[in-house]
């Protein structure tokens, strides 16, 4: 955690803090369970519904998970133990759509590509032909998702580069807060824009959703990105999709099987890598732990917890 974030919470808590950066095993998620009254856990801590079958009465009151996704957490399973589950959001809002935007840009651009280029030794220099992308500026944009962070993306790809706005959306949106058209079916989305972003929440109802069907429908120039999760997209299928050219590139910023990247992703000039960098700056992470703290001290106060989910 920031320090902010950890001298804020040794004011008030008996805090324990992990030096090991790996993920939580089961047997771990467990333990702290039983060790403490309340978890700050992180993307990859899996509290899962084996976790929680294993604590019927832990100790444990509340998991304050640190990030807006909490797909890595069996919210029923925790409602069933006792525990409450909060999360982060707004926080992570701004930024997450700022990677969207980098990953637009380097992807139609094709700025990985380039860089590697040039560090390779391999650059002869300018040709009018070289190297030649998308052109982002009044390009159709495609979001699948539009909650806090598809509207963020959506404003920032609207007004600052002109570019026409479609939306797929689980439900109606009475208000986009912008010029922007909703579309009746992801296919439809995916076939019509020049480049669309994945902004949906993870688990199991949206696992897959942009797979080999979803793929097939987008057109040869045309990009997609992914700030959601990982397991969104069915990486086989993009793996597939890309080696075979039928799109002109993917930025991901996330992974089905983090962080594991496969060899054959990692291979492809086509594909731009970021090492989930959404959230990744100072005075956002510090945002996101002194939320985390806010909402386990409203439950220890024994007020509403603000950013309650389970």
């Amino acid at each position: 955690m920031p320090d902010r974030v950890v001298t804020r919470a040794l004011t008030r808590y008996d805090v324990t803090l992990r030096e090991d950066t790996d993920p939580l095993t089961e047997a771990q998620a467990l333990a702290a369970l039983y060790d403490h009254d309340a978890v700050l856990t992180t993307l990859g801590d899996g509290f899962t519904a084996g976790v929680f079958a294993q604590a019927p009465a832990p100790r444990c009151r509340i998991l304050a998970n640190f990030g807006v996704g909490y797909n890595h957490i069996d919210v029923t399973g925790a409602r069933t133990s006792g525990v409450v589950v909060s999360n982060t959001p707004g926080a992570v809002t701004d930024a997450t759509a700022d990677i969207a935007l980098t990953l637009i840009l380097m992807t139609a651009r094709r700025a990985g590509e380039g860089e590697r280029l040039v560090r390779a030794g391999q650059w002869t220099g300018w040709q009018p032909t070289q190297m030649l992308g998308l052109h982002v500026t009044g390009k159709r944009l495609g979001i699948v998702g539009f909650g806090r962070i598809g509207k963020a993306i959506a404003r920032r790809a609207h007004y600052g580069f002109d570019m026409e706005i479609a939306v797929y959306n689980r439900s109606a949106i009475a208000d986009p807060g912008l010029p922007a058209v909703q579309l009746g079916s992801l296919a439809e989305l995916m076939g019509s824009c020049d480049v669309v972003v994945i902004a949906v929440p993870g688990g199991a109802g949206t696992r897959h959703l942009i797979g080999a069907e979803a793929l097939a429908a987008m057109q040869p120039h045309a990009i997609l990105i992914n700030i959601a999760r990982g397991d969104v997209v069915d990486e086989a299928a993009l793996i597939a999709c890309l080696q075979q050219r039928r799109i002109a590139g993917a930025g991901l910023d996330v992974y089905e099987r983090e962080p594991l990247v496969p060899e054959a992703l990692r291979s492809l000039d086509n594909a731009v890598l970021l090492p989930h960098l959404g959230t990744a700056a100072l005075e956002v992470r510090e945002a996101m732990g002194l939320m985390a703290l806010d909402n386990l001290d409203a439950f220890f106060d024994g007020h509403e917890v603000p950013n309650r989910v389970g």
